[in-house]
């Protein structure tokens, strides 16, 4: 019997999204075979603790909540001479005899602190295996400024936008108003630049909701984008791969409220996913095409839904952002996505171990000292 792969799950985070976290995670959990993984969750609180669950086995109930209550408290430490996950005692760090070494991570985590290359690089120190995009790869699909750069850059179509600073606005908030009315206009959104799944962003329709949009989005960054809005239809695709990624069927979301916002996503019933979306063949080439384009102007790997907006008078498509550790809940448009494209749920989760454990060996032929020095 082939030995087991070690997959320890990391959920839960320092980011407005932790419950979507959680959601995702436990989709995970339940999906992986047990038969070729032995998985792990790994737990990280509001405030940023490392807690351990047990080991699950086929029978095991996927219960988050009680890692998050009940967990042994760990660290993991930049140093890949280490057992991956140190107990904590009351004497300080120790090492536990019976700690074994993960062969992969896979990081279910969404916003800050998790999808912005933190825990990334943490891992990187560590030399853990892990599923998703790099350190750059990962920043730069999490700062929206720096994406829409990036993808501006690389010739990708992107709507208008302008960059906020909070200190500029609560500075000179006169001066940013008439520079966002003169540059951009109404309707806008309001989007803090390093966050997901819709939190802090407002849609603008008038210079009297500008202060409150923005009071809002400062809230969660120091980094605010302010983007044209157009009435468009909004279209997702999913992109899996390291060097020659591949891009699935484009879906459409039609959502209960105004736009795809936090409460349309999670909370209200009532959007519609349409897969595949209602496309033309043409239409349907281009945007799997600018998809693959997105994905590797950031430098991606392994898995990204890029968001794309197209126009409903004009029929012009813009990539709206991209998103490197999509939702994997039950009902998230990644899974669909691939679903639809003929890669089941359980299939596409192996793939995506496969893609980290492939990247980390390419990433093993890096030499990092000078010729003699090894």
């Amino acid at each position: 019997m082939a030995k087991k792969i070690k997959v320890g799950i990391l959920f839960g985070g320092r980011s407005g999204e932790h419950e979507v976290s959680l959601e995702s995670a436990a989709s995970v959990m339940r999906a992986l075979d047990p038969s070729r993984y032995e998985i792990t969750p790994i737990a990280i609180t509001r405030k940023g603790r490392w807690l351990l669950g047990p080991a699950l086995n086929a029978n095991s109930p996927i219960a988050l909540p009680e890692v998050l209550e009940n967990g042994e408290p760990v660290i993991a430490p930049p140093d890949p001479g280490c057992p991956q996950l140190i107990p904590l005692n009351s004497q300080g760090p120790q090492r536990a005899a019976s700690a074994s070494r993960l062969d992969v991570v896979f990081p279910v985590l969404h916003g800050t602190f998790g999808e912005d290359g933190t825990v990334q690089g943490l891992l990187e120190l560590a030399g853990i295996p892990y599923v998703g995009a790099g350190v750059l790869g990962s920043a730069a699909g999490m700062d929206k400024d720096v994406m829409k750069r990036l993808f501006r850059d690389a010739g990708l179509p992107v709507v208008r936008w302008e960059l906020v600073r909070r200190t500029g606005w609560e500075q000179e908030p006169m001066r940013v108003r008439k520079l966002l009315e003169r540059r951009i206009g109404y309707p806008a959104f309001v989007k803090p630049a390093n966050l997901g799944s819709s939190v802090g962003i407002t849609k603008v329709h008038a210079r009297k909701e500008l202060e409150s949009a923005l009071k809002r989005a400062s809230r969660y960054d120091a980094k605010i984008v302010v983007e044209a809005a157009i009435d468009a239809r909004e279209i997702e695709c999913a992109v899996l791969g390291n060097d020659h990624p591949e891009a699935s069927l484009p879906g459409e979301v039609i959502p209960v409220n105004e736009f795809y916002d936090y409460e349309a996503k999670y909370v209200s019933e009532g959007s519609q996913l349409i897969i595949p979306a209602r496309l033309g063949e043409h239409q349907t080439k281009r945007i799997r095409q600018l998809a693959v384009r997105a994905f590797k102007a950031i430098d991606c790997a392994g898995m990204a839904r890029v968001d794309f907006l197209m126009e409903r008078r004009t029929g012009v498509i813009y990539v709206n952002e991209i998103n490197t550790i999509p939702g994997f809940t039950s009902i998230s448009m990644y899974p669909k996505l691939w679903e639809a494209t003929g890669l089941p749920y359980t299939k596409l989760l192996d793939r995506l171990i496969e893609l980290a454990l492939e990247r980390s060996r390419e990433m093993s032929r890096n030499r990092y000292t000078t010729p003699g020095k090894e």
